[in-house]
């Protein structure tokens, strides 16, 4: 990049908030002039960056004069009411709510699948869903190589994909539990703590949840194949963070397992780790603070004629949020 640039990050004290500072940092983003912006609850706040303190602006229409990009991760209705204002003022958006996902007009972005939308944008670019992130970046390749046609996924996602306040409940019903106390849930519908909660947001009317059916129009949507037929379960388990995947996909073309390794060991923002029989595999502890998106468990399915199975890994508040977020900015 040969010049610096007006970067505002919107939702700044929050877990993606603070992973978009860390990472910015991390990667020498040309920062010229930084600006924090959360709710009226923040506003006495300051955070750290690059050795130095800023304050967190209470985040209004009038708070994107002169800003050129904006890092959004303050939930779908502030996007909604408050991006409008920002393209207005100039400035283009990397949302990350769910807010514009499926609006045709917007692109919705995973560098390493569809980095080629970015040039579409009016304004306002989407980041997906955390969990369709982490599978597209795995499933690309496969699909260029032998066309994907069905895939099937169960989902095992920590709970700060919710947000701080789960981080908290889920460490405050842990003791709780360990010293015998009566848990009462309060962030969760049910207790997390030594539990899994099979429903991420709202049933719908077909008794699938609202991320669920995230993850079916979103991977169409990213992978530019609109027939693709996905089955989704998403489960809430009591990790803190990364999410893991266990997913299945039947392909045209037949492929065998040694063929996806090698061309997942060649895939960009992917690292392969499989060896079962020496208990080598992804596990939620690998993926915590990792850039990559980690595989293994990769196997025939032989349930089908040409179905490969695996498990995917990765954390969801660094790729399955923040980091694929300044990798679009970077691309702008």
């Amino acid at each position: 990049m040969s010049k610096a640039y007006n970067v505002a990050v919107m939702g700044a004290t929050g877990a993606v908030g603070n992973c978009f500072l860390r990472i910015l940092e991390e990667r020498k983003f040309p920062i010229k002039n930084l600006k924090l912006l959360a709710s009226e609850r923040s506003a006495e706040k300051k955070l750290e960056f690059g050795g130095k303190s800023y304050p967190v602006e209470v985040l209004t229409h009038d708070s994107f004069k002169g800003v050129d990009i904006v890092l959004a991760s303050a939930g779908a209705s502030r996007s909604l009411e408050f991006l409008p204002s920002a393209v207005k003022a100039g400035a283009v958006c990397v949302d990350n709510s769910s807010a514009f996902r499926m609006d045709n007009d917007v692109p919705l972005v995973v560098p390493e699948v569809n980095a080629h939308r970015i040039k579409d944008h009016k304004g306002i670019i989407s980041n997906p869903n955390c969990s369709t992130i982490q599978m597209v970046v795995a499933l690309y390749p496969i699909h260029k190589a032998a066309k994907i046609k069905r895939i099937v996924v169960t989902t095992f996602q920590s709970v700060s994909g919710a947000g701080q306040k789960k981080i908290t409940e889920l460490r405050e019903q842990t003791s709780d539990f360990l010293n015998g106390k009566k848990i009462v849930p309060k962030e969760f519908p049910h207790q997390i703590a030594f539990n899994l909660i099979p429903q991420i947001d709202v049933f719908l009317d077909n008794l699938y949840t609202k991320e669920e059916m995230k993850m079916v129009s979103e991977t169409r949507k990213i992978m530019e194949a609109p027939d693709i037929q996905v089955n989704a379960t998403c489960v809430r388990v009591p990790v803190f963070f990364a999410h893991s995947e266990s997913v299945s996909v039947e392909t045209e073309k037949h492929i065998g397992p040694e063929e996806v390794r090698k061309l997942l060991e060649k895939t960009p923002g992917v690292k392969v780790i499989d060896d079962p029989k020496n208990g080598k595999y992804p596990m939620p502890i690998d993926g915590e603070g990792k850039d990559d998106t980690l595989v293994g468990r990769i196997r025939q399915d032989e349930s089908v004629k040409n179905g490969i199975s695996m498990w995917v890994v990765s954390d969801n508040i660094r790729k399955g949020a923040a980091l694929n977020a300044i990798q679009i900015a970077e691309m702008l």
